[in-house]
């Protein structure tokens, strides 16, 4: 990478902050998240090449947790409020 004038560190976050931002121009959430979740842990990656920066790798880390539990998370509530929309019965 040096050739190109940027260090390998420099080039992972360059390549971490663009998964991120890309992965908010996603539609559909699940995309949204697994982008998210590529993006981050390249972010992990490049805050232990920076000598450990801490505050970059905990809330990286955090991002992580956090799209993995919406990701395996059975969605139920998202199910009811389409029910109630699709649900033609008259109320008396």
């Amino acid at each position: 990478m040096e050739n190109l004038g940027i260090s390998t560190t420099e080039f992972i976050g360059y390549f971490a902050s663009l998964l991120v931002l890309g992965s908010f121009l996603m539609k559909n959430i699940k995309k949204l998240r697994m982008i998210n979740t590529m993006g981050c842990t390249l972010f992990v990656a490049y805050g232990i090449l920076l000598d450990f920066s801490w505050p970059i790798i905990i809330t990286n880390l955090s991002i992580i947790i956090i799209n993995i539990y919406y990701l395996t998370k059975k969605n139920i509530e998202c199910v009811v409020p389409e029910e109630k929309e699709n649900d033609t019965s008259v109320v008396d």
